[in-house]
């Protein structure tokens, strides 16, 4: 049997997509004409939906978005319930990989580490949930720099200082910023040992529907064991991993 949706529901979120960038706001004339609705029903969902503060109105017959959403998400973000999400994708990539996996966020120039799975055999590197990286020397973390506003980005170069960790470490802006342009566009990124010798990783995003990355999924491992060819092998796997996150995220396939 087919499953019943209340129509009703669906519409109030395609109204709320309608608005997003490049459209601040939107009026009863645009949502009745695009989603094919009368003046009237669409009059009665903008008013009910600014009642619950997911819209403000900001003239007669105008919105936008309101920040009772920042607050959902902020709640659906929460980085203890997002690391409980994604951990089953991980124990399934560590799994089938037998190498180890982790999850991470961006916070104030920072990668946090949410979630991480290990295979049964040694590490020669122990990272744990709710351990901090720096951004510009590891794959999670060029990763999430790669997907910052240039305004962001600007500002985390002001204040930080690209210290040589290893032989390997990119320390000249200029040289980091092209690499985080190669990054941005190939959509993945690489740790050859620039934080730690001999230690190795691979890292991709994971995207809301909207294509914002959310989370960084990576590989690591001792260079011994998983040089660039072993990562370039299994980028694919990582990103079907990243593709099982998302679905984890948002109940089902993100485009």
């Amino acid at each position: 049997m087919a499953q019943q949706l209340n129509n009703s529901v669906a519409r109030a979120f395609a109204i709320l997509r309608l608005l997003g960038r490049g459209r601040p706001r939107i009026t009863v004339a645009e949502v009745s004409r695009e989603l094919e609705i009368n003046a009237i029903t669409a009059h009665r969902f903008l008013k009910t939906l600014e009642a619950e503060g997911a819209l403000v109105q900001m003239s007669k017959g105008s919105y936008r978005l309101g920040y009772a959403l920042v607050d959902l998400g902020d709640r659906a973000h929460d980085e203890d319930r997002l690391g409980q999400l994604l951990q089953p994708a991980l124990d399934a990539f560590t799994a089938e990989m037998h190498e180890a996996s982790m999850a991470t966020i961006y916070q104030a120039g920072m990668v946090v580490c949410i979630a991480r799975a290990t295979p049964p055999r040694s590490l020669s590197v122990d990272i744990r949930i709710g351990d901090r990286l720096e951004a510009y020397c590891t794959a999670h973390g060029k990763l999430w720099l790669a997907h910052l506003g240039p305004r962001e980005r600007a500002r985390y170069f002001e204040t930080v200082r690209l210290d040589a960790l290893t032989d390997h470490t990119i320390t000249r802006r200029r040289d980091l910023e092209s690499e985080l342009d190669v990054v941005r566009q190939r959509g993945y990124a690489y740790n050859l040992g620039e934080r730690e010798d001999g230690i190795t990783a691979l890292a991709v995003p994971v995207r809301t529907r909207g294509g914002r990355m959310v989370a960084g999924l990576s590989v690591f491992g001792p260079t011994s064991r998983i040089d660039r060819a072993e990562l370039d092998q299994g980028l694919d796997r990582l990103r079907r991993a990243a593709d099982a996150a998302a679905l984890l995220l948002h109940g089902r396939a993100v485009g």
